[in-house]
């Protein structure tokens, strides 16, 4: 894809941090975009990057002083448009987009954004187009706790409907946020529901899906998929399901009417726009079963990157009134691997087995081992940070793992 650098406005991108951030940085930046980069911390990976045209470190996050700082870049460099990150980013962007004077934010508008945060309405929509969901049910107080835990299927999973609305609540009480707490009969699920009491909140009840993570990606425009792009998990942090440490594209070719069945519920929900569709799918049934919309650029988005399938430079071109651009074909499929969590992963199969909670999990410890040091030799592997062509960003998060590391070993001494 060509581009003109001087003819092109630049593209502010808001979090640094993760390399979520870092991958969109990259995109851009090699199809000749002026980036300029917003971090909350000093530390963010994304800093160091080549590809940054300017850089700034604004802390607090979301707060007045954020607003008057892109209000500042658009009175430099005039018309442009932001990308964020995150949801809590995209959730306060979206609640000021009219703050932000000449900068436009990419964002949902509040009310759709809603619907995919919440995973309950997610599943009522899915339900709506025909697609499986998992049983799933919402509590609000403990008498129902104990009416389900006579009624209900175990396994189950708890998770919070919204983990960004219950975030501080959960924090004010000493209580950590778990994104996936498995139960495995009603003693279990009850003493989970009963650490939670104190709230007067409750996660929501879903059955345990059997199966891999399998992501379908879209641009939405006006009810069409303008881009796709789909993978499978390989391997997951924790071990027993969460996000992609290592995971594969796959080609177009395949589950072809689960993607036409995702592009339906996103139309459904009226959605604009990057998203990710996950399901949880069983190869021995060839089932899927939804498990949420992500309506942001995903965890795993440096495969996307490697493979050319230029979300973030089609919402970049659309967003600046610009002219859809060419893409490209999509890579033919290739491997990706986040580094630290695959070395968290590998030490928890092997030195601390006991703590992975999904009992279906089946640890193969020398399989896992194999896997890991061949991925280094097989020549369709690429890195969520390493790059050659821009490699500040690795070491940057070496450096930041280290330190991380010596924090705990100090408060711990």
């Amino acid at each position: 894809m060509s581009s003109r650098v001087s003819s092109l406005p630049p593209c502010i991108v808001l979090g640094l941090e993760t390399q979520i951030g870092l991958s969109i940085v990259r995109e851009l930046g090699r199809a000749g975009v002026p980036v300029i980069g917003i971090a909350h911390e000093p530390g963010a990976i994304g800093l160091t990057s080549r590809y940054l045209s300017r850089k700034l470190v604004v802390n607090p996050p979301r707060s007045r002083e954020l607003i008057a700082a892109i209000c500042a870049l658009g009175e430099e460099f005039g018309p442009c448009c932001l990308l964020a990150v995150s949801e809590a980013n995209l959730s306060w962007l979206a609640l000021n987009r009219n703050a932000f004077g000449r900068v436009h934010p990419v964002v949902p508008t509040p009310e759709k954004l809603a619907i995919v945060l919440d995973k309950q309405r997610t599943l009522q929509a899915a339900r709506e187009v025909g697609i499986v969901v998992p049983e799933t049910v919402e509590i609000s107080s403990m008498e129902q706790a104990n009416e389900l835990a006579v009624n209900f299927r175990f396994p189950a999973v708890l998770k919070w409907k919204d983990p960004n609305a219950v975030a501080q609540k959960l924090s004010s009480h000493g209580l950590e946020m778990v994104k996936a707490e498995y139960v495995y009969n009603s003693e279990q699920f009850l003493a989970a529901a009963r650490r939670y009491e104190c709230l007067a909140e409750w996660p929501i009840v879903q059955t345990y899906c059997h199966g891999r993570g399998l992501g379908q990606f879209f641009y939405m425009r006006n009810g069409q998929a303008l881009r796709r792009f789909q993978h499978i998990r390989v391997a997951e942090w924790p071990p027993e399901g969460g996000f992609s440490s290592v995971c594969d594209s796959i080609a177009l070719d395949q589950h072809l009417a689960l993607q036409e069945k995702s592009i339906e519920l996103l139309r459904h929900v009226d959605w604009e726009g990057v998203a990710m569709v996950e399901y949880r799918w069983d190869q021995a049934t060839n089932q899927a079963v939804l498990m949420e919309i992500n309506g942001r650029y995903w965890g795993s988005y440096p495969l996307a990157f490697h493979s050319h399938a230029d979300f973030a430079l089609i919402s970049y071109y659309l967003e600046s009134g610009l002219e859809m651009p060419v893409l490209t074909p999509l890579r033919p499929p290739i491997r990706c691997r986040m580094m630290s969590t695959e070395v968290k992963r590998l030490a928890r199969i092997f030195l601390h087995p006991e703590l992975i909670v999904d009992r279906s999990f089946k640890i193969r410890k020398w399989n896992e081992g194999i896997r890991f040091m061949g991925d280094f030799f097989r020549p369709r592997v690429r890195y969520y940070v390493w790059n050659s062509l821009d490699p500040l960003p690795f070491f940057a998060d070496v450096r930041n793992l280290f330190l991380k590391f010596g924090k705990r070993v100090f408060q711990a001494s």
